[in-house]
């Protein structure tokens, strides 16, 4: 029987899922949408691919690529290609099962990516924004106008405003990569005189402030692999299994690891992570935000009983007790003297005073403290979910106190107490160039920045390179970044900021997938995938082996979409910067440049055209495992810290001369020691009366923050539901499955109920990266965690706080 053409409307418009499934519906259902797939160049991915290689037709060649996505790992897919189309992805086969040399087995996101390349929300065209921003509504346009619109926005702000009118916004959605990592995009800009800056990140802003404060710089701790070493394994706040699930990557390493030497392993978070179930032997719970006092209760037990390592920290660090204040330091404001209550507040640290805060009860407090101390060496390594909050900063300096009182630092087994550090190759960078304009703002703060740019000071937003923003944000460019609305905070609040178009006068979006931000595009550029173009990519973290892939072009471009690098070399001829933007190279010579620069600092690196065969290339770290710190723990004044004295700083002066002149919000604290603060919408908020639950936002299987979130493969695997605690589901009368509404005042979320006892009482989680979607009476039915998250930022790096969340949670 004939299947019927697809409309006209569909074949011109661009494909969104509901389009191409509300048409396929009418056309005669599932067979009819095969059909209609490849009318519009879609492979039908509903059909069964080959079960195996060997069931590839004759034709069929393989071609190494790899998911780029920003996981923290890098992996290798061999694609099978059949008639210009892939047919089939599967994992690295090469390697083995050692540590490594192991296989660099991408996770369930990386295999199904053939859904993401021929998916129904693929951009296909260049379009033109006709209705209010976000409404989705677009006009298909060519390339010439599209870009011609492009180059005059942009000549024309940087006249009317200046550079610093100009913003690339952050994200992370082609972080993998490195041609391709950000499109080249800043720089063009970098060409055009520069653009506004940013520091920080989303995903480690107050850790990475933080750091050099205590280190003197933005260490690591010791790689995953040489906790094979160690006598005792901590998690705080870490769950490599699923932040980064590469089967060669971390998730690997920690298993191998435990399965090698057996180490007795501890999990410190609020959730029952799959790293916990997969190899702790004891998770503590805690309320989210109170780390810090967490670490003060067990120092109190450490140093009462003297647990410290009083020699280590006597040689190599300042502040700890009053003997090793630094000049100027107000007498009593030593962390011994704020542990033992002998400081300002009068108050002892007592682990009672902890299990108040924390919700973990005082023997446990004790029992854990005393484990660290004794085990010789403890291997103690963070996530990035402690320093997510409102007073992430502290969190992360307090859990650095840990490895720093037992003496763990610069030694095997042991670690500083940051995130697992790992060997990688030197890849050479796609060269970005300077950017001329030396004001920068926390990349959280741009809608600060457009909404009251002119008004962001050095002293009350952190605005670096000059003491006051000149103008508020005029034109971004958002390439592969849903932040434009989807994981930045207050979805609602920010889609309100960017419909009207006085304040930010022009957004230009690349993208490959209609996600959330696309909708707010005024022009809208269809992004290649990273398999429809060639690039040298830089391995991810894989304990201690280093790799690189050559990651070849799979497939032609779809539809129209055009790489960043072709958009921008044509922007930059319009512009008149071609020859500075290209230096003459095309995307194939830019290759070889890197691939040339990465061979003189790597001799035994394998030529493109070898690489092109291996697909991955592995190297071994040299000194065996990562050791963080190791020179400087064997001799602090030949290699002193990049701290003011050289030392670790547990009392900071530079932070105390911030905390004196810097202009805080009310709740907001900078101190010089690594405090517990009590801050906004936390346990002891009063708000808690009218929103009586934390909310969190893990990191999910499903997704990568919001890459392959549209994948229904991936979808119907891991559904997106808030995880609830019995106690608090009883209190509700929600049970399992239950559609659910979580609110506060910044919006209303409905999503199905997970009651599971993996996540202690008082707090939900939201996994973070489903896409936004809000109907007509503005509840979002995609399940966005940044619905209900604020702009409010932390107080010192200015950075996102989305584990810092009140919440109620009622049946729908």
């Amino acid at each position: 029987m004939p299947q019927p053409a697809a409309p006209a409307a569909v074949l011109d418009a661009p494909v969104t899922r509901r389009s191409f499934v509300k048409w396929s519906a009418a056309a005669g259902g599932a067979a009819a949408a095969v059909g209609a797939g490849a009318k519009l160049g879609l492979l039908p991915i509903t059909a069964a691919a080959p079960a195996s290689a060997a069931e590839q037709p004759a034709d069929a060649r393989v071609v190494w690529s790899s998911c780029n996505v920003n996981c923290g790992s890098r992996c290798p897919l061999r694609m099978t290609v059949v008639d210009g189309q892939v047919t089939r992805v599967d994992p690295d086969d090469t390697g083995d099962d050692q540590l490594g040399t192991q296989q660099i087995r991408a996770c369930v996101r990386g295999r199904s990516i053939r859904q993401r390349i021929y998916s129904p929300d693929r951009i296909k065209y260049p379009m033109k924004r006709v209705g209010t921003r976000g409404s989705g509504e677009f006009q298909r346009i060519s390339w010439d106008e599209a870009l011609d619109t492009v180059a005059q926005a942009l000549r024309s702000t940087i006249d009317t405003y200046g550079n610093e009118a100009v913003y690339y916004n952050y994200g992370s959605g082609s972080t993998g990569g490195n041609i391709s990592k950000r499109g080249t995009w800043p720089r063009l800009l970098a060409c055009l005189g520069g653009y506004l800056g940013q520091y920080g990140t989303y995903s480690t802003a107050q850790i990475q402030y933080a750091t050099p404060y205590t280190y003197g710089s933005m260490v690591s701790s010791n790689s995953l692999p040489d906790a094979v070493n160690a006598k005792l394994v901590v998690f705080w706040g870490n769950n490599p299994l699923e932040t980064r699930m590469s089967g060669g990557g971390e998730t690997f390493s920690v298993q191998q690891a435990r399965r090698e030497a057996g180490t007795r392993t501890i999990v410190i978070d609020p959730r029952l992570s799959e790293t916990a179930v997969s190899v702790a032997d004891d998770w503590v719970p805690l309320r989210p935000g109170t780390d810090a006092a967490l670490v003060a209760g067990m120092a109190h037990v450490m140093i009462t009983e003297g647990l410290h390592d009083q020699a280590f920290l006597d040689r190599y660090c300042v502040g700890f007790d009053e003997d090793h204040l630094p000049e100027g330091a107000a007498p009593g404001s030593s962390y011994r003297s704020y542990i033992l209550g002998e400081g300002p507040d009068g108050t002892a640290k007592t682990p009672e005073w902890a299990a108040r805060i924390t919700g973990v009860p005082a023997g446990t407090i004790v029992r854990v403290a005393r484990e660290i101390a004794l085990a010789k060496p403890c291997a103690i390594t963070q996530g990035w979910g402690p320093q997510r909050h409102a007073d992430g900063e502290n969190a992360s300096r307090a859990i650095f106190m840990m490895a720093i009182m037992t003496g763990n630092v610069g030694v095997t087994g042991g670690g500083t107490g940051a995130r697992e550090g790992s060997y990688s190759l030197p890849v050479e960078a796609f060269p970005l160039l300077d950017n001329p304009v030396k004001t920068k703002i926390s990349c959280f703060l741009w809608t600060d920045a457009v909404e009251r740019g002119a008004e962001m000071t050095k002293t009350a937003d952190g605005v670096q390179g000059k003491d006051q923003l000149d103008v508020p944000i005029k034109l971004i460019i958002n390439n592969a970044s849903n932040t434009l609305i989807n994981q930045h905070s207050d979805t609602g609040r920010t889609a309100k900021l960017l419909e009207d178009d006085s304040l930010c006068e022009m957004v230009v979006v690349i993208d490959n997938q209609m996600c959330a931000s696309a909708r707010f595009a005024d022009i809208l550029l269809p992004d290649t995938t990273n398999v429809e173009q060639a690039d040298l990519v830089p391995g991810g973290s894989a304990g201690d082996m280093g790799y690189v892939i050559l990651a070849d072009k799979v497939i032609d471009p779809l539809f129209e979409s055009r790489t960043g690098y072709d958009m921008c070399s044509d922007l930059a001829r319009r512009l008149g910067v071609e020859e500075a933007f290209t230096e003459g190279r095309t995307q194939e010579d830019w290759i070889d440049y890197l691939h040339a620069k990465t061979q003189a600092k790597v001799p035994e690196l394998p030529s493109v055209d070898e690489l092109r065969e291996l697909g991955v290339w592995r190297k071994q770290n040299p000194a065996g495992t990562v050791v963080a710190l190791k020179k400087f723990r064997e001799d602090p004044d030949a290699n002193p810290l990049e701290t003011p004295s050289g030392k670790i700083e547990i009392y900071s002066a530079a932070l105390q001369e911030l905390a004196d002149t810097w202009q805080l919000a009310d709740g907001d604290r900078i101190t010089a020691l690594p405090e517990y603060v009590p801050t906004w919408e936390g346990p002891d908020d009063e708000l808690r009366s009218t929103y009586p639950l934390q909310m969190i936002g893990h990191h999910y299987k499903g997704r990568t923050h919001s890459s392959y979130a549209n994948v229904p493969w991936l979808q119907e695997a891991h559904p997106q539901e808030v995880w609830i605690n019995p106690v608090d589901a009883r209190e509700r009368r929600v049970e399992q499955g239950d559609t659910v509404q979580v609110f506060n005042d910044r919006g209303r979320i409905e999503l199905p109920a997970k009651v599971t006892a993996r996540i202690a009482p008082g707090v939900v989680s939201v996994p973070q990266g489903a896409w936004y979607r809000p109907g007509a009476d503005g509840v979002d039915r995609g399940g966005c965690t940044n619905t209900l998250t604020t702009w409010r930022p932390s107080a010192l790096a200015k950075g996102n706080p989305q584990h810092t969340n009140l919440v109620q949670i009622e049946r729908a």
